[in-house]
């Protein structure tokens, strides 16, 4: 089944309305949460152009777009996949997801996702709040990238920890760690990188750094250098600190200030020979890891019941510290 594609012109009447709100009003037959997903997911142009804020003011006039795609089953179902939980109680589920392992259903990936695997585990405990097809996700790592999830298991725990991420940590707890290892070693040990990310312009997969996007902050610190075989810096060890959470930030951002993670194909195809002049056993790890050198290693968020703060840390997987050991044998 093909997608759909429903184009409207925004009135008179409309004109200073959510995005969200004008589709839902004009749209009968979507949803407003099925609508504000498809905006999140870059479905929606406005005059040509992605939006994916479903508050942006329309204007009168303007042509909007939305790209639907067939409907996906109701409601997913539970599937025996195995978890790596760090901990559990009543309120919260927190996992150490591996590479390879998709959140959420979604075109493509209708099961063996986690949001799969969660409702097999914690059957009608799982908060609901989310919508049928995100259960209890407040936040998510992308496929290939590894490390430390936390997922609501009651609509109480969903509400505090939504709130949380969507603070940021601005004026709360929060906390979220990654390991990046990335093509090339900065010019100085640590930094900020400020830059507004968006729809790729011309790739509906990709992210881009772009005028007018939505605001990203990334923080970064260079933890380890390493050599290549000709003894020349070749790559670095990276931490980061996330002050948003935009789709495909970290490897957005390191890429844009020109050192992207290692085995990116989405980001790092520019450097793809780069490979040949690492160390022969840091080529052949590279080329068994198979996807980014990305980890979420770090999480600290406030439970939702008892207020304590809560810390848990995921080591790197065999793979990436098999990546790392050839690269520091230097």
């Amino acid at each position: 089944m093909s997608n759909a594609t429903e184009t409207l012109t925004v009135s008179q009447e409309h004109a200073g309305t959510r995005l969200d709100r004008v589709l839902a009003a004009r749209l009968a037959e979507l949803s407003r949460t099925r609508l504000k997903a498809l905006i999140l997911e870059g479905a929606v142009t406005v005059g040509g152009r992605t939006v994916d804020d479903p508050g942006y003011k329309v204007k009168a006039g303007e042509e909007l777009t939305v790209l639907v795609p067939p409907p996906a089953p109701a409601e997913p179902g539970g599937e025996n996949i195995p978890l790596s939980i760090l901990y559990e109680d009543d309120q919260v589920i927190v996992i150490d997801k591996p590479a390879g392992l998709v959140v959420h259903p979604a075109a493509g990936h209708q099961t063996g996702t986690l949001v799969n695997a969660l409702i097999a585990h914690c059957g009608e405990t799982l908060s609901g709040i989310g919508g049928v097809m995100r259960p209890g996700i407040v936040h998510r790592l992308d496929k290939d990238t590894s490390g430390v999830m936390v997922v609501a298991k009651t609509d109480k725990a969903h509400k505090s920890l939504s709130e949380q991420f969507a603070d940021h940590g601005r004026t709360g707890d929060l906390e979220r760690g990654y390991l990046a290892f990335v093509w090339g070693v900065p010019d100085r040990p640590r930094g900020t990188v400020d830059a507004p990310i968006d729809r790729h312009p011309h790739s509906r997969d990709k992210m881009a750094v772009r005028l007018g996007g939505r605001e990203a902050i990334t923080h970064w610190e260079v933890k380890c250098r390493y050599t290549g075989a000709d003894g020349r810096p070749i790559a670095s060890l990276i931490e980061c600190r996330l002050e948003t959470g935009r789709t495909h930030q970290i490897r957005v951002h390191l890429a844009h200030i020109g050192h992207p993670i290692l085995g990116d194909e989405t980001y790092a195809t520019g450097y793809r020979t780069k490979a040949a002049l690492l160390p022969p056993a840091a080529r052949e790890a590279l080329q068994a890891l198979g996807r980014q050198a990305l980890h979420a290693y770090l999480l600290v968020f406030q439970h939702p019941v008892s207020g304590k703060i809560e810390q848990f840390r995921s080591e790197l997987p065999v793979p990436l510290a098999r990546l790392r050991d050839s690269l520091s044998a230097t």
